[in-house]
């Protein structure tokens, strides 16, 4: 087998599912309201939004570099940190309401 294919496929999962993550929690942060992030104690939805917009959009912008990268890593941590922290507060927030 050729290593290189193997760490170029490997490397292609990593981008890809990184790039699900983000994506996801870009989307997901859309759509809570305003006041559910302020009922949560959490960031401003115009904060949660621009870090993970701004994260996605930077994966896109920057898919031929490694997605191990700094600035991956960065915005990678942050929308985990949305996913496991900001989501499910907002969940409980409006799981009456929604």
């Amino acid at each position: 087998m050729n290593i290189y294919a193997f760490q170029s496929t490997a490397m292609l999962v990593v981008l890809v599912v990184l790039l699900a993550i983000k994506g996801f929690a870009f989307i997901n942060s859309l759509t809570y309201s305003t006041e559910a992030y302020e009922a949560a104690g959490k960031l401003t939805k115009q904060a949660w939004c621009a870090i993970t917009g701004l994260g996605f959009g930077a994966q896109l912008i920057l898919i031929g570099s490694s997605p191990l990268g700094i600035i991956h890593l960065a915005f990678t941590i942050a929308s985990l940190v949305y996913i496991a922290d900001v989501r499910p507060a907002l969940a409980e927030v409006t799981s009456g309401r929604r």
